[in-house]
């Protein structure tokens, strides 16, 4: 998939480029035969099949993600890890720092949500859609985060702070991490 997708890109790009900088020009300097010659017309069904197969490639990598799911499971039949933004644990005592936990991703929304939430932001009211979208980000990064915490064997993650970003467009970064360590019992 991501060799027609990459294959997709760079026909895309080349049809953009000769479509744009020989295209135009051949246009404006033969505008009176209106005929479109035959590597004007590869270049624009290689700019058309490009986003095509950038498009459907892109879509079947989003519904087998969706089957397959990937995220790492954390194994629920062991206690809890402590997630918390402060430096102590009440009660407990740091015995060890293990290290910093983080987890990571990038998530955005399709365009049909993308443009409903620009009506939204003329009228007024809460974007729910980029709400959703950070709210499945943000457990996806913790969850991650945990199960990085759970390989090194800590008890807690402490000082857990979270970092987003614009990434593209209506596309955003959530980064999380803190401190896991081991605690007294």
């Amino acid at each position: 998939m991501k060799t027609i997708r990459q294959i997709g890109s760079l026909a895309f790009v080349l049809g953009l480029f000769t479509a744009i900088f020989a295209g135009i020009p051949w246009y404006v300097v033969v505008s009176d035969d209106p005929v479109v010659p035959w590597w004007l017309r590869i270049a624009i069904f290689c700019l058309l099949g490009g986003i095509l197969a950038v498009l459907l490639t892109l879509a079947l990598e989003q519904t087998k993600y969706k089957k397959s799911n990937k995220e790492p499971v954390v194994d629920q039949s062991q206690p809890s890890i402590l997630v918390l933004n402060s430096i102590e644990v009440p009660g407990r005592e740091v015995t060890e720092i293990l290290g910093m936990a983080q987890g990571h991703t990038v998530f955005a929304i399709w365009l049909g949500k993308d443009l409903s939430a620009i009506v939204r932001l003329i009228l007024g009211g809460e974007l729910t859609e980029y709400t959703e979208m950070m709210g499945e980000a943000r457990t996806t990064a913790t969850n991650r985060m945990i199960a990085s915490a759970v390989e090194m064997g800590a008890d807690a993650i402490i000082n857990v702070r979270y970092m987003t970003t614009s990434v593209v467009g209506s596309a955003a970064e959530l980064l999380v991490y803190g401190t896991a360590v081991k605690l007294s019992e």
